[in-house]
């Protein structure tokens, strides 16, 4: 499967010019039908968490309406990184999923809130996965803090999942520690794990870039640079199947001790 990553800045608290960005990233793009498109967290709002009562999408409906035409104009699987999701006075960081014809195949509200950005302040947790089929992957979706829990990780493992995208607004200074658990939690999982993050700055913060992209043996098949940057790499399904086969982790475990 052709993997396509939107490495891109976030312009903080301002709607209207990230979906015209997005649009414009995707005209510069050069898709192809049936590979699989991903954006970073909080494309549409950044972190700008104390005015979401006035720019937060009200039950994601102009999110979803935008990323459900761009999936079917360019004949694409998308996952949408994540928006601000408003459900009257709550607000959640979810991300949305459509297939080639425009069709969501479901959301994913992050469930690990950062305290360290003051999510928890402004923002309720999910408490369910997302986990779907595209050619012979079965992806679950996870969002930036979530990448800290390897639990939450190996839950969705167990649950046959086999490719990992973490979409992420990860700080430059924490840039190590984004590379180093993106190979643990594929070498762990003996899965692909793709890491879309963002560029630029907001008035707290120096966003890393570095997407990457992990192979189920945690070595690194692609990584981006800091600025913005529209990344393609082609994953193979037979190597999670020759990675876990090799070494057979899943049926050596021993839960009924953990």
């Amino acid at each position: 499967m052709e993997i396509t990553l939107l490495q891109i800045d976030v312009i903080f608290g301002d709607p209207d010019q990230n979906y015209r960005h997005i649009e414009q990233v995707f005209k510069k793009a050069d898709l192809r039908p049936e590979q699989l498109v991903i954006l970073p967290e909080l494309w549409d709002t950044g972190y700008d968490l104390t005015r979401l009562p006035q720019i937060a999408d009200e039950n994601g409906v102009r999110a979803q309406k935008f990323l459900a035409h761009l999936a079917k104009k360019y004949q694409v699987y998308l996952i949408g990184g994540s928006v601000v999701r408003q459900n009257t006075a709550t607000f959640f960081n979810t991300t949305y999923v459509y297939d080639p014809d425009g069709m969501k195949i479901g959301s994913y509200d992050k469930v690990h809130l950062f305290r360290l950005m003051k999510e928890d302040q402004f923002l309720s947790a999910g408490n369910k996965t997302l986990l779907f089929d595209i050619h012979d992957f079965h992806i679950a979706c996870d969002i930036c803090y979530d990448l800290r829990f390897p639990e939450w990780f190996r839950k969705q493992a167990s649950m046959q999942a086999n490719l990992f995208v973490v979409p992420a607004q990860w700080p430059i200074q924490r840039l190590d520690a984004w590379k180093k658990l993106l190979q643990a939690r594929a070498i762990e999982n003996q899965a692909y794990v793709i890491g879309v993050n963002r560029v630029g700055s907001d008035p707290e913060n120096q966003f890393a870039g570095h997407s990457l992209v992990v192979d189920p043996l945690g070595k690194v098949i692609k990584e981006l640079g800091e600025s913005e940057e529209i990344g393609k790499v082609m994953i193979f399904s037979d190597e999670i199947t020759a990675s876990r086969k090799e070494i057979p982790v899943f049926s050596d475990r021993r839960p009924e001790l953990y």
